[in-house]
């Protein structure tokens, strides 16, 4: 069964269309991420779809028994409902039938006819099953769940949505459209507004829901979770490729390699017999000169390959710093009424990449400018190293002036910088033509970022901090600044909350959460494996009931600090179980076993191997040695992140 059938359809906003012949088909179950660069057209196919715009030619075709549900992005809420009124009111087809079924209960009671009575209890049959179907006689419990794993607290619950910010606002709007269950979600930036907790929530709401969806979005770790099929939309129409991102990258590549061949090929070719007809066209081969004009006519022509260019994006070598970039001691900040950070120690080393996640509100940027000294800090001091120069990349871009070029803006104050090289600058960064002569202010969000990161690369600095970089870039953009930030010989600090970002990137990470915080070595996915043993958590709490019990401090007070013996004395105290070993060792450690475990578990598997009884004597024992290690390791792994 065909649930959406989308065919040639066509969209124009000027003399060259956005969208000449998009044509796919969405089955139930299916569920696909709609990609391509910025300006493509994919949040004007969405609306096509949602018929909340009309096409200039084609035709959307929906099952005439499907529900289509489209999470916009500008919200409109009944003046004075609660948060609870509007989520509940997701659910109103369900509290009708309801509704419903109870007066069909009272009435199938008094109905004497039998013929009567018969019809009216098939009908509360079928309404019944529904109502089982959409699990009706729990919706407070669906409405909390919701509402909670998109970040609501449950004492916002009967908050006016007119007082509710922009980002909760639309959160309330998803909110309500996972209520609804639509046959089929067209989700149009699902994540945006969400911290890692509540996009992770979401990830597995969608992955466990049975309804289709059409997704838009520029996180490659939730495309990769949730969805089973990519389109691609470029140059006005669309290809399907099967799986989540990570494979359509893959195959992609595969298929970019094949066009390119063929069509170097055919070029050649068409070269070749231009080049023949152009010297015998008048002479005594006229006649063959001929024959191959006509059959050049008829050679159907291969489109070029259809690649989409990322910008290349760079910058300049760092000037050697210091081996310690930035020294932060017993960092404590807070606003009245809400602590952010407190008695946050660390060492930025040179060449450290280090990424910040957080959920939000818990201080990551706050931070940021407390490392830079535009905030002043409530306690603590931060210490830069010899040689140090900082570029600040702000995710509200306040550094560009809204009425200058392009061009003028990523001038250097600190040298002479022409203007060939200033637009080379831009072009690397994928500004390019006439945009270097326009506004900042007239510039889409993504070309002000990438304006800002030229910027950036022009200051020659040799410490990046990094406010929130990807906002606006579009995929490709996106991996050619990952590439340019690991290539960096310099230091770099950034705040983001894209997964995929963070676990190219980073090399360590600094967990911050309201009230604690932890530095992880490695990237996302070290992190995740560790939530996952739970050790993190188990770290964290033995920390905090440790330095509590030996400064006698109550639940929840901060134990006084003290640099000197008493710190020392202090660790002496508590004796080590296992000999020290730093922690990235551990890490690596586990990690060996835990993949050698696993390719044992698929040894046992093989019929090769269940036909050798002293092989699966021997492979058996091998991973009884690495199960009952782990432990140790956990343990051990506990016991460093604690007292090295």
């Amino acid at each position: 069964m065909i649930l959406l059938s989308v065919h040639e359809i066509t969209k124009h906003f000027g003399p060259e269309p956005v969208l000449a012949g998009v044509t796919f088909d969405l089955r139930p179950g299916e569920r696909a991420s709609l990609v391509g660069p910025n300006g493509a057209g994919k949040t004007t196919l969405m609306r096509i779809i949602a018929a909340a715009e009309q096409a200039d030619s084609g035709r959307v075709e929906l099952h005439s028994s499907a529900r289509l549900g489209y999470l916009e992005q500008h919200p409109e809420f009944e003046p004075g409902h609660t948060v609870w009124d509007e989520a509940h009111s997701a659910l109103a087809a369900i509290a009708d039938l309801a509704l419903t079924s109870e007066e069909l209960a009272s009435a199938i009671a008094t109905e004497t006819e039998p013929d009567e009575r018969k019809r009216l209890e098939h009908r509360f049959e079928h309404i019944q099953y529904e109502l089982h179907h959409h699990d009706a006689y729990n919706l407070d419990y669906r409405i909390e769940r919701i509402l909670e794993g998109l970040g609501f607290a449950k004492s916002s619950f009967q908050h006016e949505v007119g007082k509710l910010s922009g980002g909760q606002q639309n959160r309330l709007l998803l909110a309500k459209l996972l209520l609804a269950e639509p046959d089929l979600m067209l989700l149009d930036e699902p994540s945006n507004h969400l911290d890692i907790d509540a996009t992770e929530w979401l990830e597995n709401f969608l992955i466990e829901s049975e309804q289709a969806m059409l997704v838009v979005s520029h996180d490659r770790y939730f495309l990769d979770r949730t969805t089973n099929r990519t389109l691609e939309l470029y140059q006005g129409t669309v290809e399907s490729y099967p799986g989540n991102f990570t494979q359509y990258k893959r195959l992609k590549a595969e298929r970019l390699e094949v066009q390119k061949r063929t069509y170097e090929r055919q070029q050649e070719e068409i070269a070749k017999m231009e080049d023949f007809i152009r010297r015998y066209h008048f002479g005594e081969r006229h006649q063959q000169a001929e024959d191959r004009r006509k059959k050049l006519e008829r050679i159907e022509r291969v489109p070029a390959p259809r690649e989409i260019a990322a910008p290349p994006m760079g910058f300049p070598p760092a000037s050697r710093t210091g081996d310690i970039v930035l020294r932060a001691e017993h960092l404590t900040k807070g606003f009245p009424g809400k602590p952010l950070f407190d008695d946050l120690s660390l060492d930025i080393l040179r060449g450290e990449k280090w990424g910040i996640l957080g959920p939000n509100g818990c201080g990551k940027t706050t931070l940021l400018r407390c490392l830079l000294g535009q905030l002043a800090l409530d306690e603590g001091r931060v210490i830069l190293g010899t040689g140090v120069k900082i570029g600040y990349f702000d995710q509200m871009l306040s550094g560009l002036d809204p009425q200058e070029q392009a061009l003028d803006a990523v001038r250097p104050s600190h040298k002479e910088f022409l203007e060939q090289q200033r637009r080379d600058l831009l072009a690397r960064f994928g500004v390019t033509g006439d945009m270097v002569f326009q506004k900042i202010g007239s510039l889409s969000g993504g070309e002000q970022n990438r304006t800002a990161l030229a910027r950036l690369a022009a200051s020659d600095a040799n410490f990046l901090i990094l406010d929130e970089p990807t906002n606006h870039l579009d995929l490709w953009a996106r991996g050619s600044l990952e590439k340019a930030l690991r290539e960096f010989d310099g230091s770099v600090i950034f705040v983001s909350h894209d997964r995929y970002f963070l676990n190219q990137v980073a090399t360590k990470l600094l967990i911050v959460e309201p009230g604690r915080f932890r530095v992880i070595d490695g990237n996302y996915d070290t992190y995740l494996h560790f939530v996952k043993q739970g050790l993190v958590r188990e770290a964290r709490a033995a920390v905090a009931a440790h330095e509590n019990s030996l400064a006698g401090a109550k639940p929840g007070q901060r134990a006084p600090r003290d640099d000197s013996a008493s710190t020392k004395s202090t660790k002496e105290r508590r004796k080590r179980k296992y000999p020290y070993r730093k922690v990235p060792e551990i890490e690596a450690d586990i990690a060996q076993r835990e993949a050698r475990i696993e390719a044992l578990h698929q040894l046992f598997a093989s019929e090769e191997v269940l036909r050798d009884g002293s092989r699966i004597k021997q492979l058996k024992a091998e991973l009884e040695e690495h199960e009952s290690a782990l432990p140790r390791l956990y343990e051990h792994w506990e016991e460093a992140s604690e007292m090295n």
